[in-house]
């Protein structure tokens, strides 16, 4: 005769049936949730990797890893055989041995404005004058940067507030701040000199600093000028040269001497301190500044070459 098991046996047998019930579902759960990590882990591998693939192109370009932060001020109208040697500029000529000193820099128009136009964009974009109030829309170094998650800011003296798109004012000329022109840049990078920062960590990837026309020697005298890039970039200098990142001095075209020979200067932490005697222009420079951050080839670019020997080893 079947005999009724006892309660507290039941009872026992039941506890265990929930018990082994909920378990089952918990770890049901967790490995749902860990089923969808590797997924997510995955593709963010991915990402890194894709990351560092692009940081390896940029050291095999140029040899170096891209600055921090880069700073290029143009000056105006004067040749390398009125700059280098004159003891009206001692502090540009102190320059030339802190870092490179390009012997073979020449510029690649004549007036002003296409120069700029070059350097900013790898064309004059059909521009021969100093003709104001151009609108263009030609991928160009700011756009490029900003596309690739970089940063971009234009800092000029005189320009009367930020974003302002006068053709002149006081001493400023539209003409001398390319970016301006091109509707694909923000008006935010567009800064008066008021603006440069203090804090240099604050500063964008990449800087154009164009001084006033009586301090960027067409209007004033080479000392005037001098006297302005040590009060106003010499703190910023010495800072790159142990914050990785990079100063440029170059000129937007000679005085009409005929060879359009101008100063190219550049100092950083990472900058061999030498001569060199590669034959560059304008578009030479801005492609070193593509391979730098790994950007697209800008106009005529494309058919410059590299900057070499420019990195210490």
């Amino acid at each position: 005769m079947f005999r009724k098991p006892p309660l507290v046996l039941l009872l026992l047998l039941l506890l265990c049936s929930c018990t082994s019930l909920q378990g089952g579902r918990t770890n049901d759960e967790q490995t749902a949730r860990q089923s969808e990590q590797p997924s997510k882990g995955s593709s963010q591998e991915e990402a890194i990797a894709s990351k560092s693939d692009s940081h390896s192109v940029q050291m095999n370009k140029q040899g170096a890893a891209p600055p921090d932060h880069v700073v290029i001020v143009v000056e105006e109208n004067h040749s390398e055989q009125k700059i280098i040697g004159n003891p009206s500029a001692p502090y540009i000529n102190g320059l030339v041995n802190q870092g490179a000193y390009f012997t073979q820099s020449y510029a690649t128009d004549h007036p002003s404005q296409p120069n700029y136009l070059v350097l900013f964009s790898g064309s004059n974009q059909g521009i021969r004058s100093d003709s104001c109030g151009h609108i263009l829309k030609s991928p160009n170094l700011a756009s490029e940067l900003i596309k690739a998650k970089y940063t971009f800011g234009g800092y000029s003296e005189d320009l009367p507030s930020n974003g302002s798109t006068v053709c002149t004012h006081k001493q400023y000329g539209r003409k001398h701040s390319p970016w301006v022109n091109f509707t694909n840049v923000p008006t935010a990078a567009n800064m008066t000199m008021a603006s440069f920062p203090s804090d240099y960590n604050k500063l964008p990837t990449v800087s154009f600093v164009i001084p006033n026309l009586d301090h960027d020697m067409h209007d004033g005298t080479i000392k005037a000028a001098d006297d302005w890039l040590k009060k106003n970039l010499a703190p910023y200098l010495e800072w790159a040269k142990t914050h990785n990142s990079l100063f440029i001095l170059t000129w937007d075209e000679d005085d009409y001497g005929g060879r359009n020979h101008i100063p190219t200067i550049m100092v950083g932490e990472h900058v061999h301190q030498a001569r060199l005697s590669q034959k560059i222009t304008h578009l030479n420079v801005l492609r070193m500044l593509e391979e730098l951050y790994h950007l697209p080839y800008l106009g005529n670019s494309s058919t410059a070459e590299s900057i070499a020997n420019l990195w210490k080893k």
